[in-house]
């Protein structure tokens, strides 16, 4: 099959991995070397990076039969990449400073006909002299100056989705820059034509792919897949017990075994090469797997 595009998993470094994360890279990975695609590892490290917590990320996705193309990539070698989305933005006039605090944010009137949860726009357009007097109180976040308030994408699981664009941050007034303009400028530079991740980051995809438009790149296709989650309904977390292959191990569960219930959940055979022989999108189960406690222990 000839290569074309590329799929990705973007961890970011702020603990070990657990098995919903190892999930999805593992649904991320049959999605990409499924269609001909090269699979891409990039580090999301700009603000969540823990000591050595990278290393043992990668070490584990290694363990669970996943492999990736070229070197690994990390955000915080790519400022200037941003630095030239958010020049191009503000040359457009597609941007503007923002002073607000979260508070003042969340006790501002909405912005008449804006979507629940929108950016009130509070600062959109203050004058100069106004900007020049809410500088000297605190720093300013960038945000885009948004001309529309929803857009749709298109996912391979949940078919058109409609969600909300405010005028969101695009660097953090730390200076950080925030994830929404982070993750379509890598997308973008590194070829990436499919985006396999957590449902839970749906309502994301609208933004993003508005964003990509403005700069010029290709708005991939999205597969937003079921997360794992505990009996209470909540996502899966470490406080969840043996969740994370090391705390597996520790419990007699093999890394082999884990990729094995890892596949079963989502109706794949047991062995990656039979599972990506197997794998079709349209059969995955759409609903989340809620994990049981010890369930996978019991299981081994």
């Amino acid at each position: 099959m000839t290569p074309r595009g590329a799929g990705r998993f973007a961890p970011s470094p702020s603990g070990e991995l657990h098995v919903g994360n190892l999930r999805t890279a593992l649904l991320a990975w049959l999605f990409a070397r499924s269609t001909g695609r090269r699979f891409l590892m990039r580090v999301e490290d700009l603000d969540r990076a823990r000591a050595g917590a990278e290393e043992v990320q990668l070490r584990d996705l290694a363990a669970i039969g996943l492999d990736w193309d070229g070197e690994v990539v990390r955000q915080t070698e790519r400022g200037a990449l941003y630095d030239d989305a958010i020049g191009r933005l503000t040359d457009a006039g597609l941007t503007y400073e923002c002073y607000c605090t979260r508070r003042e944010i969340q006790e501002a009137p909405s912005a008449p006909h804006a979507p629940q949860g929108a950016y009130p726009g509070t600062c959109r357009d203050l004058t100069e002299d106004q900007r020049a007097r809410r500088r000297a109180e605190r720093p300013a976040a960038v945000r885009l100056r948004a001309e529309v308030t929803e857009w749709a994408v298109t996912d391979v699981l949940h078919g058109r989705y409609a969600g909300l664009v405010d005028d969101f941050v695009l660097r953090r007034n730390d200076g950080v820059v925030a994830y929404n303009l982070a993750v379509v400028v890598d997308d973008a530079a590194q070829g990436i034509d499919q985006v396999v991740r957590g449902d839970d980051l749906l309502s994301s995809a609208p933004r993003q792919a508005y964003l990509a438009g403005l700069l010029a790149a290709q708005v991939p296709e999205y597969a937003h897949v079921p997360l794992v989650l505990n009996p209470a309904g909540r996502r899966l977390a470490k406080r969840d017990g043996a969740v994370t292959l090391g705390a597996l191990a520790a419990a007699g569960v093999s890394a082999e075994q884990v990729t094995g219930l890892l596949l079963a959940s989502v109706g794949l055979p047991a062995s990656l090469p039979e599972a990506l022989a197997a794998f079709t999108p349209h059969a995955l189960p759409r609903d989340p797997w809620v994990l049981a406690p010890g369930e996978l222990t019991s299981r081994r």
